[in-house]
């Protein structure tokens, strides 16, 4: 059985804008169980793009939002398993702290003061992966009924496919037939339909994120951010270079001072994001870019949202809650 298990990293792109806090990270498929501490974070995109006439409409959802979007289909998963005659469980939900974060660059200095750069996040998520009763139960299932759980959730060898080309040109296939399609279809309207446009939308990152580093103005902007970086007593070029070097710089220290080593850095890292032209700059660009390259998917984009914002009224009902 295959299982969602997906990182905090993998999953800073959880929707169809990238913001300065999700340059250059891509999603992760959808692969399985959705109960673990699969935890999607990303950001909504803020000002409005130049050429409003040819950006796709509507806002992105925020936080809040998706974990209600989240809960219902799991709600739904787990009703469409017990009509099966499975047990199942609605697994941990993130917060929406744990949303935020990650990315190219960190902006958010309160956060970052918090959390650095989120690995007790990630370690909790882990934790939380591995133990996961969903995963427990089905792995004590006799061998044929393990093989029906796995499915009725995921579908199997035999089911009829759905296939999208992403942007990148890659394919990607989910079976027609599952809980998890079943769940998919009752939140967002019509599975198929929603498969298409989420993948798509989630998907679009890598046809301008090149062009928008490559930015005079962006190349600019992190010049200033790493002078001041080095100010501040961290010398790097870019915020790539922070995550590439944080392990090396702490693998000798204790939890504690390793943790507070992350933070420091963290923090200087949003500071100067915020203090320099760099995190407006970038969000300026991408809305620029997004206007300019993402055209041949503008349709598809704007079915994304347009069945997001439709879902949440279907997700309050679902679980009683409000967004």
């Amino acid at each position: 059985m295959s299982w969602k298990v997906c990182t905090r990293r993998a999953l800073a792109v959880g929707v169809a804008g990238a913001t300065v806090a999700g340059l250059a990270v891509t999603g992760c498929a959808d692969t399985g169980n959705p109960s673990g501490p699969v935890r999607p974070r990303s950001h909504a995109a803020s000002g409005n793009a130049p050429n409003q006439d040819r950006a796709p409409q509507g806002r992105e959802l925020d936080d809040s939002e998706r974990i209600l979007l989240q809960r219902a289909e799991q709600t739904l998963v787990k009703r469409c398993m017990e009509k099966a005659g499975f047990t199942y469980w609605v697994g941990p939900l993130p917060t929406v702290d744990d949303l935020k974060g990650g990315g190219y660059v960190l902006t958010d200095v309160e956060w970052a003061r918090k959390h650095g750069y989120g690995s007790r996040l990630d370690e909790k998520a882990q934790a939380a992966q591995r133990n996961d009763r969903n995963h427990a139960y089905a792995n004590a299932l006799p061998r044929q009924e393990y093989v029906r759980y796995s499915r009725t959730l995921e579908g199997g060898p035999s089911s009829k496919m759905l296939t999208v080309e992403l942007p990148t040109g890659d394919i990607i296939r989910t079976p027609r037939e599952s809980c998890l399609a079943d769940a998919k279809g009752r939140l967002y309207g019509d599975f198929a339909t929603w498969f298409r446009a989420e993948k798509i939308a989630t998907n679009v990152n890598s046809l301008y994120v090149a062009h928008l580093i490559g930015d005079k103005r962006f190349v600019s902007a992190l010049a200033d951010w790493s002078t001041c970086m080095r100010e501040a007593g961290h010398d790097y070029e870019d915020p790539t270079e922070v995550r590439e070097r944080l392990p090396g710089l702490t693998e000798d220290m204790t939890n504690e001072k390793a943790f507070a080593a992350e933070v420091q850095l963290a923090v200087a890292e949003a500071t100067c994001a915020t203090e320099t032209p760099l995190a407006d700059t970038a969000r300026a660009l991408e809305s620029e870019y997004r206007a300019k390259k993402l055209g041949p998917y503008r349709e598809d984009i704007a079915t994304h949202r347009r069945m997001s914002h439709a879902a949440l009224s279907r997700a309050g009902d679902i679980t009683g809650a409000t967004t």
